[in-house]
């Protein structure tokens, strides 16, 4: 998925846009991103999930073919209600969206009513707060993210899809498929770059990889730009270190999904994060997590069981807890195992789906009013 910072597999295939009848549109999902984000992933695949029982459609660049999408000459139309609702709901998820809506509703007058889902696990800053308080609802996507809210709000946590995040029918197999030296793999997928705390894995191998030789490690994910110079600096560190052939960058791959089966130990070394679903996507998987407590980390991996928790930045505590697993692969097949059973239990797509439906159900209850 998006969030693990490859490129989107988004199981749209080639099909070609849906254009929606706006007169049955009851939720716009705008996405006002061009590049591929975390948020982007949520939107490409909540909706068709959504679409199955809700009149929901995207607006914006940068989504899949596929999605019931408007286009921005469809705008216009949301001037008259949709037919079954007394107004729509404009669920943004990006400030830029929320003031598109605010001028939506305030300026031009239209009958939509405005809820926002945030993510953040910070203050919010002077125009965030502003913007916040004129949502009609709003939505954080964890505990930690409610926290920082100054208003009445929901706790919404992302879900998985579990029919396309799945474990492999032989983990032995898909490793050997891979063409990886050693017998097992440790992965961090992501950006490359210092908020995803990339060089803390790197430094965690280079320290390990030596004292255990059945065992490679894998870096996936893109370097914009602004952070080739980290991602050259950290492949330079690994080659003086000597251990070019056991620590690998794959780049950006087209398809992230086949690696989480082929890794028997994920980590996520967030310095911070959003929510950050690449943990419920390797749990999905059959792979245990090492994570940071960034983001909502700490509030998907139950330590002990699913995997471990440490503290975010904290380089010591993630090599420890990265060095327990390599030195017990059993004990890491026996957590991959849990986190299966745990996501299936706790963050299945549909239930994140069930939840925001309550939330639109919620509003469309006060009709037309405030």
């Amino acid at each position: 998925m998006a969030a693990a910072g490859v490129r989107a597999e988004t199981g749209a295939g080639t099909a070609a846009p849906s254009r929606p009848d706006v007169a049955a549109v009851e939720v716009v999902a705008p996405n006002f991103k061009r590049r591929l984000s975390g948020v982007t992933s949520t939107i490409v695949q909540l909706v068709p999930l959504q679409a199955r029982t809700l009149g929901v459609a995207t607006l914006g660049p940068g989504l899949p073919d596929g999605l019931p999408k408007l286009g921005w000459l469809d705008v216009p139309r949301l001037w008259r209600r949709p037919a079954r609702r007394p107004v729509r709901i404009w669920h943004a998820r990006r400030n830029v969206e929320m003031i598109a809506g605010i001028v939506l509703r305030d300026v031009l007058r239209m009958p939509l009513r405005l809820l926002f889902t945030s993510a953040a696990q910070r203050d919010h800053k002077p125009l965030t707060k502003w913007l916040i308080r004129r949502m009609d609802a709003v939505v954080a996507t964890s505990r930690r993210s409610g926290s920082f809210l100054e208003v009445p709000h929901r706790v919404v946590m992302h879900g998985i899809d579990l029919d396309r995040f799945t474990p492999p029918a032989d983990r032995d197999a898909a490793f050997a498929a891979s063409g990886l030296p050693g017998r097992h793999a440790v992965g961090c997928f992501g950006r490359v770059r210092e908020q995803k705390g990339t060089d803390l894995f790197v430094d965690a191998m280079i320290a390990l990889l030596p004292h255990f030789p059945d065992w490679t490690a894998i870096v996936s994910g893109r370097a914009t730009a602004e952070h080739a110079g980290f991602a050259a600096g950290l492949e330079e560190k690994v080659r003086k270190a000597g251990l070019a052939e056991r620590i690998l960058f794959l780049g950006e791959v087209d398809d992230i999904r086949p690696w989480y089966g082929r890794v028997s130990l994920y980590v996520a070394p967030s310095r911070n994060e959003g929510f950050g679903l690449t943990p419920l996507e390797a749990m999905a998987s059959g792979t245990p997590v090492v994570a940071s407590d960034a983001g909502a980390y700490a509030e998907l991996v139950v330590p002990g069981e699913t995997g471990a928790v440490v503290p975010a930045g904290d380089g010591m505590a993630l090599r420890e807890a990265i060095r327990l697993y390599m030195a017990d692969p059993a004990m890491a097949r026996r957590h991959g195992e849990a986190g299966l059973a745990h996501v299936r239990a706790a963050f299945p797509l549909q239930r994140e789906a069930d939840a925001l439906a309550a939330v639109y159900e919620a509003i469309w209850a006060r009709g037309g009013g405030a």
